[in-house]
């Protein structure tokens, strides 16, 4: 079955804005079920690229459609690990998963796909091709606090994405004491995404309407932006 197509926005705010925005979004929106009582939970994603960083550099020159490939866990446990491919359809994404395990992870994380060869998943059998053929590895960890409020209409998803921080050079994903830094100018700056399918609620709109008042839309990517301390040239 095809990956559902969905529409998404990203800003940047200050700390201030974020404290207004989630105040009045809490009043209409439900936290996610996952969260924690700060509606807070940790993700953790190993991002892969290919051997000459096409993702990387499709990103950055804006190219139309493209896919990312990620391992991401949460709040830094090994009880639900997903291989995911985020894919970029001009002004749309999609998103297809996998739930794999640690010993495969562990494998992945030393580039070795063999553990892929036999597997039903039509992502794994892709995600093993492109670690054979255009040499898809590991390259980068992304951290972050997320704070996600949901609501049924039009599926809509909004978050808050807190805390960034880069992994530097090591895949060790299951670390909880992986060495990291934050990539963005000021440490305290929030991302705002607005995920939704059609169309967002008016009530909704007007309160997001702040955000784009306050900071323009940006074609934000937290993996670019961890990938600025190789000491390569963008």
């Amino acid at each position: 079955m095809a990956a559902l197509v969905r529409h998404e926005l990203k800003y940047y705010i200050s700390q201030s804005q974020y404290q207004i925005l989630a105040r009045l979004l809490r009043t209409f929106l439900t936290p996610d079920e996952h969260a924690d009582e700060n509606a807070e939970y940790h993700i953790r994603s190993l991002y892969f690229d290919t051997i000459f960083d096409h993702a990387l550099h499709d990103k950055i020159a804006g190219v139309r459609d493209r896919n990312k490939y990620r391992i991401r866990i949460y709040n830094l446990s090994d009880s639900f690990i997903r291989m995911e491919c985020k894919t970029k359809l001009g002004d749309y994404i999609s998103k297809r998963q996998a739930v794999i395990s640690r010993d495969l992870s562990e494998q992945l994380m030393t580039g070795d796909p063999s553990g892929l060869e036999n597997t039903s998943s039509g992502l794994l059998r892709e995600i093993f091709r492109e670690m054979r053929i255009n040499l898809l590895r590991p390259v980068v960890i992304v951290d972050y606090v997320r704070e996600a409020y949901m609501h049924p209409a039009e599926d809509v998803r909004i978050t808050f994405d807190k805390q960034l921080r880069s992994g530097l050079f090591s895949h060790d994903l299951f670390n909880p004491r992986l060495p990291t830094v934050s990539p963005l100018d000021s440490p305290d700056q929030v991302i705002l995404e607005v995920k939704f399918n059609r169309v967002i609620p008016d009530y909704i709109s007007e309160i997001l309407s702040l955000a784009a008042g306050w900071s323009a839309r940006s074609a934000i990517s937290k993996y670019v932006l961890c990938r600025r301390f190789e000491g390569k040239e963008f």
